[in-house]
């Protein structure tokens, strides 16, 4: 058996979004989120960790090649998420408030698919183990994939 360890990315973007749940009434969602349910969006320089654990292939000595894994979190996060409004341009945030909490689990689920997907996913057993969101240097969430809704029968979750 080898050695299995844990590789970590960061990527940092920028998104603007309101915290508004279609669930509760104007004034509930005032009372809740406060100056965050800004009709106008507010915007933050998000930071994301991508951890994906696997054994370290005895061959090339890495669990997965870093140019591979940035172009997934590239695909799947950067060119989904940065410079986008949350709330208006990511479908997944239509029919739920865009918290750092459900935005850490859009990240899991869309870069779970694109990894998955990914040809050189082939070449290793890796598999992705959390994902970390800072929305500011004093508010992080980590997920880790517990609770995810069932599959669409492909293997993909549905993201809508």
């Amino acid at each position: 058996m080898a050695p299995i360890t844990y590789l970590t990315r960061i990527a940092s973007f920028s998104a603007a979004h309101r915290l508004h749940s279609p669930h509760l009434t104007d004034d509930e969602n005032k009372a809740l989120y406060g100056k965050c349910n800004h009709p106008n969006f507010h915007g933050h320089n998000y930071k994301v960790e991508i951890t994906i654990k696997g054994e370290v292939n005895p061959d090339t000595g890495m669990v997965m090649n870093l140019t591979d894994l940035k172009d997934c979190i590239k695909s799947s996060i950067m060119d989904v998420l940065d410079h986008k409004n949350l709330d208006c341009d990511v479908e997944y945030f239509y029919k739920r408030p865009s918290t750092t909490e459900n935005l850490a689990v859009f990240v899991w689920l869309n870069f779970d698919h694109h990894f998955r997907n990914h040809p050189a996913r082939h070449s290793t057993n890796a598999r992705l183990y959390k994902v970390k969101i800072h929305e500011t240097e004093s508010n992080v969430v980590e997920y880790m994939g517990e609770g995810l809704p069932l599959e669409n029968g492909n293997g993909n979750a549905n993201l809508s």
